[in-house]
């Protein structure tokens, strides 16, 4: 079955509920009655935890540098840089079900390929310039994250002062797990996120540690942007990035989540 018709490499539950989905959510009707589109596309979705309902993805909002240690690290002054961001195609999601380890293949044009380990917001309601008070009521749930990085393509063209899209952007940039519904899990805005490869912990923080928090993402993102319901918000991953080749296993982990597993194949 076509990955962008699953979005998965584990999980039969969540291929059984993609199968045959071909249209976006709440999508206006374009053209006539009798207009039909020459060919389906899959609407990408998660599985939502305990329950066999799906999430409908709408658009995959990532923040950089959010991690004081790793803006240093990436050569920026976290103390003066205001919040900005970047966005990943939503087909990039590569689901990972709890208690699997999902094949995650190496892409191509690379030498250098990157891990980011990053707690994912899920909204659940839309709006523009939402105040900070009000900005968790937006978030339907969260789930682990990975913001996989093509290293050196995202240098190059940020030397050239070129989009990072090649380098953010590509097919299974995003690996993820079930969503967690607000109500089971609460908000998170402290708790251990660790990464290890091959065993070893190469990433370790604490929320609590995000220069912006995911209030402050949304209201920010709102200023920018109408969200909506469907939308993803990366919300920055901490110092010690780093490479992995074919034959690693990252897992990842917040503390009130399932960890995240994948081996690079």
């Amino acid at each position: 079955m076509d990955r962008r018709k699953v979005l998965s490499t584990s999980g039969a539950a969540a291929v059984a509920a993609l199968a045959g989905c071909a249209s976006g959510a709440g999508a206006p009707a374009m053209g006539s009655s009798s207009s039909r589109a020459v060919f389906s596309v899959a609407q990408p979705m998660l599985p939502i935890a305990g329950s066999s309902e799906m999430f409908p993805v709408r658009r995959i909002y990532c923040i950089g540098r959010n991690y004081a240690a790793h803006a240093r690290e990436m050569g920026s002054d976290p103390t003066r840089e205001p919040p900005f961001f970047f966005q990943k195609p939503s087909d990039a999601i590569q689901f990972v079900a709890v208690g699997t380890t999902a094949d995650h293949p190496y892409p191509p044009l690379t030498k250098n390929y990157h891990y980011e380990i990053e707690l994912v917001a899920a909204l659940g309601k839309g709006g523009k310039n939402v105040s900070v008070d009000d900005a968790l009521a937006l978030v339907y749930g969260y789930t682990i994250g990975l913001d996989m990085t093509r290293r050196d393509l995202q240098r190059a063209m940020g030397d050239e002062k070129k989009p990072w899209e090649i380098g953010k952007s590509f097919d299974h940039s995003a690996p993820m797990g079930p969503l967690h519904r607000v109500a089971d899990v609460g908000h998170f805005t402290k708790g251990a996120i660790t990464l290890k490869v091959n065993g070893v912990v190469k990433q370790s923080a604490d929320l609590n540690m995000m220069t912006w928090s995911v209030a402050e993402q949304i209201a920010k993102l709102s200023q920018a942007f109408e969200l909506m319901p469907g939308d993803l918000i990366y919300s920055g991953t901490p110092e010690n990035v780093g490479p992995v080749v074919p034959g690693d296993v990252m897992q990842g982990s917040i503390a009130g989540l399932p960890t995240l597993d994948v081996k690079v194949v």
